[in-house]
């Protein structure tokens, strides 16, 4: 039951996103790529997490992180929540060298893909004119998850990196 509502939420700021978006990516796959995300299993437990790890929260100096900010959401949630630092910070190879280096399984990498774009479909629309570099930022997520799937001819999603 909460499952089914937890989705409906989501569908349906999901489906406002795609509506917005009209312009700014291929709302097509948009659509296929949240049909997919939608049916992974949900994770089996939940983990402290600071749900929002995106560049402009997390602090790096010498190339190391130093520090996390915004911290007001850490809540139990999906242990995937906290990848979508991977697809907001790294193109391919770091982000398939951090996935094998932390042993994160198939379905865990899937379901961190669909956090982050879900995170992402709001703000790429949202702040196209009164923040463009959030906006962009948000456009190479949405991008680089596009890039790690794999349609099939029917237009399906089949498989990500």
């Amino acid at each position: 039951m909460r499952k089914d509502r937890f989705r409906r939420m989501h569908d349906d700021w999901i489906e406002r996103c795609l509506i917005e978006s009209e312009g700014l990516l291929d709302r097509h796959r948009a659509r296929a790529l949240w049909g997919w995300f939608r049916e992974l299993p949900a994770a089996e437990t939940l983990v402290m997490s600071h749900t929002d790890l995106i560049p402009a929260n997390l602090l790096v100096q010498e190339g190391r992180l130093v520090g996390v900010l915004d911290t007001g959401a850490f809540a139990p949630a999906d242990p995937a929540l906290d990848l979508v630092a991977a697809w907001h910070l790294f193109d391919t190879g770091p982000r398939q060298v951090l996935r094998a280096e932390v042993g994160i399984s198939p379905l865990e990498w899937a379901r961190g893909a669909a956090w982050a774009f879900q995170q992402a479909m709001g703000p790429a629309w949202y702040y196209e004119k009164s923040n463009p570099t959030m906006s962009d930022l948000e456009q190479s997520t949405l991008d680089r998850i596009f890039s790690a799937t794999v349609r099939s001819d029917r237009g399906s999603v089949r498989t990500i990196e």
